[in-house]
């Protein structure tokens, strides 16, 4: 199971966004968190349709997105999308 965190620098709601993924990371045995800068990471920040920083992705073993969130998500809504993916 993967977590995409897409930020931004000088993006002060993407410190929450950290702490939410590593509380969810510390939880969740076999969670894999990525952190990824927009600026980095253009192409991919636009194929992706991400239009704001912090952006959330959660997917499932094969690939499939199974939630987004824009913004910050609370620690039990991610850890409810992460069960979801199992």
């Amino acid at each position: 199971m993967q977590l995409d965190l897409w930020t931004s620098a000088f993006c002060a709601p993407c410190a929450a966004a950290r702490r939410v993924s590593a509380e969810a990371s510390a939880l969740v045995p076999g969670l894999a968190v990525t952190e990824r800068d927009v600026a980095s990471y253009p192409d991919d920040a636009e194929d992706l349709g991400i239009r704001s920083t912090p952006t959330i992705i959660v997917r499932r073993e094969d690939g499939a997105e199974v939630f987004r969130s824009p913004g910050v998500p609370t620690r039990d809504q991610l850890l409810l999308a992460i069960a979801k993916a199992l």
